[in-house]
């Protein structure tokens, strides 16, 4: 174990508070690896993907960058679509995510956090050796939500319906860290969750 550091999973569903807590990660000075930030790169002016999706999507490209709506448009209720979609960005994804665990090794890190939205959905979890989600009720998930430019509710549930369920994603956890009683209330059960995988990873070094 001494070889490579501890990995977390960080997930969960719209509106839970993930981006938050992948915060107080990075305040306790563990790495953190951001799954949609990287498409976010990926996806800006010379970004990897942008060429390889103008091919695969024409016209889903502008100004040198991916026309994010533009794509959602081209690949929404498309499984055919989003398969290919899927087989353009994971492999890229995947390679920048190498990236970051080889720096993380050569700077020493214990632990690393890989903040993935769909996590579980997408088999990631087999990987990690824990997972973390993050919960709000679902009243305070709407309220969130809702509260954000362009949304809708039935936006919303459309989303939701391609996430699993919050319920079934607290019962898989290892760790939850629920974010309706503050910033601060939060912050002390991720210092509670570093310091038990701290002294996890310690008993299992040689």
């Amino acid at each position: 174990m001494a070889d490579r550091p501890l990995m977390v999973g960080l997930t969960g569903s719209i509106g839970m508070g993930k981006s938050e807590t992948a915060k107080m990660f990075a305040r306790l000075g563990v790495p953190v690896y951001d799954a949609d930030a990287a498409v976010a790169r990926l996806y800006d002016i010379g970004g990897a993907a942008v060429p390889e999706i103008e091919k695969a999507f024409p016209g889903t490209t502008r100004d040198a960058r991916v026309d994010r709506a533009a794509l959602r448009q081209r690949v929404v209720n498309d499984p055919a679509a989003l398969k290919t979609l899927d087989s353009v960005v994971h492999p890229l994804v995947g390679a920048e995510r190498n990236g970051f665990l080889e720096s993380a090794i050569a700077q020493g890190a214990d632990i690393v956090v890989m903040d993935v939205p769909l996590l579980y959905e997408t088999g990631g979890h087999a990987r990690m050796d824990a997972v973390v989600v993050v919960s709000a009720p679902a009243h305070i998930q709407r309220e969130r939500v809702l509260a954000r430019p362009g949304m809708s509710p039935e936006l919303l549930d459309s989303i939701l319906a391609r996430q699993m369920p919050d319920e079934e994603k607290r019962a898989k956890a290892h760790y939850v860290v629920v974010t309706d009683m503050g910033l601060d209330h939060a912050f002390e059960q991720v210092k509670m969750i570093v310091a038990e995988l701290r002294a996890r990873r310690n008993k299992q070094t040689p």
